[in-house]
């Protein structure tokens, strides 16, 4: 696997055709206009493209013979990607097509039954998202830092090849290289798997009191955060990836029989050091994470602060934290139960953990560790 993050002046000259403007589609094109390229958007609902139009991520294509792209974006769903694809290579004879699609292996495979030319076709992935859809909540910057997997075939012409890169590079995003097959592994565990995860555990709160409800914390906010995802949209992406999530599954599988063996009889011989076990395995896999500039997220300390809940208080906090000369690596909010007041959860390099919080409290905040 290789990785480059872009630099300086755009790589694409255009113009570029971007076919399906929904959140991805249309943050591609509002951060393509970002760097002067001219953009022609065409989506199959009237309204998505409007809406497109509207908040600047190009200009709408009337037809094909409109303009001769550089490239073409295809940002259609999963289940009828490969159709858009084989349309755009017949359509621009002479332009790089690429897909944006979260899964690559049934794509490529579906194109090869169509017999297109595959030299100018590349599949690539951008793994940058929201909860939110559609093109209203396309940000141009959404792809920035964010890693875009780029997954050529064995027949991809190394001028498409650098022109799919060009894209991702041109979107401030971090390009890595997989295969088709590598790639879908990896999203079945990183991306698919936590989607799953996370959807079971919501499922379960749906009959749950609401006073139960009140009591949750930071911790079933993150885990479920992804529960508000498309189901639409997930069904094609599990149905196409359905193998390689399977797998995943069996593994996760045989833990939960091992935990639920475990819990049946919790004080019987061994019970408590499988359970220390398994707690312990997920902190090992977690510090595996790679966080802030690839760096594994213990490197850093955590520090919590105390503010008021009224206007301007964190933007006084993180002022107040540049004054004394401490860079933060990571911050999360959340909310006091029961108080007006926010928690401001901060990270820091160890060497400045305790400067900053004895700073802190000279300076009138409430700092819990």
């Amino acid at each position: 696997m290789s990785a480059f993050v872009a630099q300086g002046p755009g790589q694409l000259t255009g113009p570029v055709v971007v076919l399906g403007t929904g959140l991805l589609g249309a943050s591609i094109g509002l951060g393509l206009r970002g760097r002067g390229l001219e953009v022609f958007l065409s989506d199959p609902s009237p309204t998505n493209q409007a809406v497109a139009v509207d908040i600047g991520a190009g200009q709408p294509l009337a037809e094909p013979a409109q303009v001769t792209p550089e490239l073409v974006v295809v940002a259609a769903p999963p289940d009828v990607t490969a159709d858009v694809v084989t349309a755009a290579l017949f359509a621009y004879p002479t332009a790089t097509v690429v897909d944006i699609a979260s899964v690559k292996v049934d794509i490529e495979a579906a194109l090869r039954c169509r017999k297109v030319d595959l030299s100018r076709y590349v599949g690539t992935h951008p793994m940058a998202g929201r909860e939110k859809s559609g093109p209203v909540a396309a940000r141009g910057e959404l792809f920035t830092s964010m890693p875009w997997v780029v997954c050529p075939s064995e027949e991809t012409a190394p001028r498409a090849l650098t022109a799919a890169k060009a894209l991702a590079a041109d979107l401030g995003a971090v390009v890595s290289v997989l295969s088709p097959e590598e790639h879908d592994q990896a999203v079945a565990l990183v991306s698919h798997l936590p989607q799953v995860m996370s959807s079971l555990l919501a499922s379960r709160l749906q009959g749950t009191p609401l006073h139960a409800l009140s009591l949750a914390g930071n911790g079933l906010r993150d885990v479920t955060r992804i529960a508000a995802s498309d189901p639409t949209l997930w069904v094609q992406i599990l149905g196409a990836n359905a193998a390689k999530v399977v797998e995943v599954l069996y593994g996760v599988r045989t833990d939960l029989d091992r935990l639920i063996g475990t819990l049946e009889d919790p004080y019987a011989d061994g019970a408590r050091l499988d359970l220390a076990q398994l707690i312990s395995e997920g902190n090992a896999g977690q510090q595996r994470i790679p966080g802030k500039h690839g760096a594994p997220p213990q490197a850093y300390s955590w520090l919590t602060v105390l503010v008021d809940d009224r206007p301007g208080q964190i933007a006084r906090l993180l002022t107040e934290i540049g004054e004394i000369g401490v860079n933060l690596e990571d911050l999360r909010l959340d909310h006091s139960s029961g108080q007006n007041k926010g928690m401001v959860e901060i990270s820091v390099m160890p060497n400045t953990h305790d400067h900053l919080i004895e700073a802190l409290n000279d300076r009138g905040w409430q700092v819990l560790q």
